[in-house]
């Protein structure tokens, strides 16, 4: 008989890593958990292109975070990961300068046929990885003792290669070492649910992992199913496009109505400054706080329907601690 490891799923308890060190779980307030502030798919060879410096990003994303924070966001899960531009000293900064908590993350983003990967990378085993990746969250990223709150691994849309395979298998070894959830960049069923299968052979609790871009899967039953084994799913493209925005309030009042909504994140994947494209429109944070919620309230959403989509099951999602498989 297999068992899973409980965790509170009512009230959010222990500790969330942001980049200015940890705070409560029950202290997150107003989240986005899916969003980014840099993203440089132009400078892959390393992680301090000379491409832009961080006064660049401070004037472009500060007002946008501060509009944020205006309509009661309070913390940031910023999702790009290394090699596509992490720069974990401006988020310190933009997390000092705003008031603002402020996620990052360690993992590997496999998506678009690894392009994003040095060579090396891929010739490395599960173990390998992990070790990686558990070195950043013993000692801090790149010698500045910023921590990740999270793994983040990216696989393509379609049944899992061998390496995103082992970069599932990492994520699940990491998880056991460290207790950090795991994002999992996946869209359509078929990925995410092999990345669920590996978990639960290294012994790992389906309530470690988060869909990301679930609403990408065009059978809504298949994230009811996921949630229902303790997965979280995240709704991270709204504001889009119209369509999105039209859908997105049927598809979490269908959460709501199956009995899973404790298990929904929702954010927008917006964002970001690109030292490529430095005039690109900022894509912004504030679609969900300034429509997305009066939306849900015209369909039966009450304020504590909203807490826990912004509050309490982030709170529960990235608080730091193993979620284990029992036999």
């Amino acid at each position: 008989m297999i068992v899973l490891v409980a965790s509170c799923t009512s009230q959010p308890h222990g500790k969330i890593i942001t980049v200015t060190g940890d705070i409560p779980a029950s202290q997150i307030g107003r989240t986005l958990e899916h969003e980014h502030i840099l993203t440089d798919y132009f400078r892959q060879e390393d992680n301090r292109p000379e491409t832009y410096t961080a006064d660049d990003v401070m004037d472009k994303v500060i007002p946008e975070l501060q509009k944020a924070k205006t309509l009661g966001i309070q913390t940031i899960v910023e999702c790009t990961p290394a090699c596509v531009g992490r720069d974990v000293k401006i988020l310190k900064e933009l997390s000092l300068k705003t008031g603002m908590y402020i996620l990052t993350n360690t993992g590997y983003y496999g998506a678009q046929n690894n392009r994003f990967l040095p060579p090396e990378v891929l010739l490395m085993t599960a173990k390998e990885l992990a070790k990686k990746w558990i070195a950043e969250f013993e000692q801090g990223i790149e010698g500045t003792g910023i921590k990740p709150g999270f793994i983040k691994i990216g696989v393509d849309r379609k049944a899992l290669s061998e390496f995103h395979a082992t970069l599932a298998r990492a994520a699940a070894l990491t998880h056991k070492a460290t207790g950090l959830t795991i994002m999992a960049h996946s869209g359509p069923a078929i990925a995410a649910f092999q990345e669920l299968e590996i978990l639960k052979e290294e012994g790992v609790s389906p309530e470690a992992f988060i869909w990301t871009h679930a609403t990408d899967e065009k059978d809504p039953t298949r994230l009811v199913e996921a949630a229902r084994l303790g997965a979280w799913i995240s709704a991270d493209k709204y504001g889009w496009d119209d369509s999105l925005v039209a859908r997105y309030p049927r598809l979490l009042k269908m959460m709501k109505d199956e009995g899973v909504l404790n298990k929904v994140l929702i954010s927008h994947d917006a964002g970001w400054y690109d030292p490529g494209q430095p005039e690109m429109d900022f894509k912004p944070y504030t679609p969900i706080p300034e429509k997305l919620i009066s939306d849900l309230k015209k369909l039966g959403f009450t304020e504590d329907d909203i807490n826990q989509l912004l509050i309490k099951n982030p709170a529960n999602a990235f608080a730091v601690r193993k979620r284990l498989i029992k036999e």
